[in-house]
């Protein structure tokens, strides 16, 4: 069975009391790796490598930190392929999600980031009070952790800036799908990128994701997962005074007008609300739509979830695969169960595959209004909802029942209304006609219970570094 250590200081480790976790392939509930169980103890060893790492990393000029990420995102993209088998079997998603989608993001990532470290400008002010100019200064050793649902994806995307802006890196991929960023680790070793510059500890958030965020001694937290747990690390930070950006969950309402062109958008629209399983923070997990076209609507939408293959993650004409793990398969069966419970009208799928792994059919619900908890609650997995409304005030209403406020998707031709709409949703992104087109020059995150702070562009490089402004008289 494959085992997966820490990268250390460019170095191989297992954790500090042997301890592994197994990894199990989604794909047949099997474990088929193990990964190291880490401890405060290995944080502690990464911390200790990345401080002895910083003061070379940081002094670097801007174009040098650019070339190391270049030639990391150069290595990744040569072994593509290996990588995308590896993120499939790990997270059980379709291989060709994968192999044109998120670790092509991953490389993206690392290049746009590379460039944003020699793009990346301090500010200047003259005129009101001598010449003022800002020092942008790298924060010192950050801490970050990145979920399950998008590994390789999101790991880069924290790692990149902070990287590109001088900080050196104690980073904690998910336990359940910790292959990507353990390759990428051996990668950055085999092209000789600085030790103790990136460092990968794995194991249990109790364990290792705590001592991240609690060591004193590393500077600033990013984190995407839960909710729950972000409101843990808002409480383990708080009287450190220490920087935090938390990216969290979504229930985010799909508004689909009559005036729109949905029949057009309808692969758009089915694809918002079941990609990768609905493990997405972004999927559209509340459609609602206008009376006039909702009978037409639902239906259409039923038939092409009917048509959406299910199974193996290897299969290329497979578009959605299994669950990532045991637990979560249960939280999103328990989930299906209480719609029912609630009253709601189960209209396509609603049950597990009768074969191995945690795979669950893509699921349409109706009947329920937006006070029960199926519409409140956050399920990620391939579940939706519909609810019908008459006007526009009602759909806003829908819109922003809840606490979420991650992200929306608006589906009409009416632009007047298109810009209202996007202006009175409460999200951090609105997408008009289209879904997940990012721009990665733009603010990412949520508000509400989505999330504190923004990543992204300009904002990720604010976030990891420390403003300083230098005042000067002028005679």
């Amino acid at each position: 069975m494959r085992q997966l250590p820490h990268w250390i200081d460019g170095k191989a480790r297992d954790a500090a009391d042997g301890g592994w976790l197994e990894v199990f392939d989604p794909a047949t509930g099997k474990p088929f790796a193990q990964v190291a169980d880490g401890t405060a103890q290995d944080v502690e060893a990464a911390v200790a490598a990345a401080e002895a790492a910083l003061p070379a990393w940081s002094a670097l000029p801007d174009t040098e930190r650019a070339r190391w990420l270049e030639k990391l995102a150069q290595a990744l993209e040569d072994r593509l392929d290996d990588f995308a088998h590896a993120e499939s079997k790990d997270g059980g998603k379709p291989l060709k999600l994968a192999r044109e989608v998120e670790i092509p993001r991953a490389i993206s990532n690392l290049r746009f980031f590379a460039h944003a470290a020699t793009q990346f400008a301090s500010e200047s002010h003259h005129g009101q009070a001598g010449l003022n100019y800002t020092l942008r200064r790298p924060l010192g050793v950050v801490g970050t952790i990145s979920p399950w649902n998008l590994p390789l994806y999101l790991f880069t995307w924290k790692i990149a800036p902070a990287l590109a802006a001088g900080n050196t890196v104690v980073a904690k991929p998910s336990e359940i799908t910790p292959q990507t960023a353990t390759m990428l680790g051996e990668l950055a070793a085999q092209i000789g990128f600085p030790n103790g510059v990136l460092n990968i500890v794995h194991g249990l958030g109790p364990k290792v994701g705590e001592a991240i965020v609690g060591h004193p001694r590393i500077k600033a937290l990013s984190f995407t997962g839960s909710t729950a747990v972000g409101k843990r690390i808002a409480g383990v930070a708080a009287p450190m005074l220490k920087k935090v950006s938390l990216e969290l969950g979504g229930k985010n309402p799909t508004l689909v007008f009559a005036d729109s062109a949905w029949q057009e958008h309808l692969d758009t629209i089915v694809r918002s609300a079941f990609q990768n399983s609905g493990q997405i923070c972004l999927c559209g997990s509340r459609i609602l739509v206008e009376r006039g076209i909702y009978a037409r609507f639902r239906d259409a939408l039923v038939e092409r979830a009917l048509a959406l293959k299910v199974g193996d993650p290897i299969d290329s004409d497979v578009r959605l695969g299994p669950l990532v793990s045991q637990a979560h398969f249960d939280k999103v069966i328990a989930a299906i169960a209480r719609a029912r419970s609630e009253g709601g009208n189960v209209l396509c799928g609603g049950n597990a595959l009768d074969r191995p792994g945690w795979f669950v059919q893509p699921t349409v619900i109706d009947g329920l209004g937006p006070d029960c908890a199926t519409n409140l609650d956050e399920i990620f997995g391939p579940v939706v909802t519909l609810q019908p409304f008459d006007d526009d005030a009602q759909a806003l209403a829908l819109a922003n029942a809840g606490e979420y406020g991650l992200a929306a998707s608006i589906w009409t031709r009416d632009l007047n209304r298109a810009h209202r709409f996007a202006s009175e949703i409460r999200a951090g992104i609105v997408w008009i006609n289209t879904w997940l087109m990012r721009d990665l020059r733009t603010p990412f995150g949520g508000m509400g219970q989505s999330g504190l702070g923004r990543e992204g562009g300009l904002e990720a490089m604010r976030f990891f570094t420390e403003p300083k402004n230098v005042g000067i008289a002028l005679a």
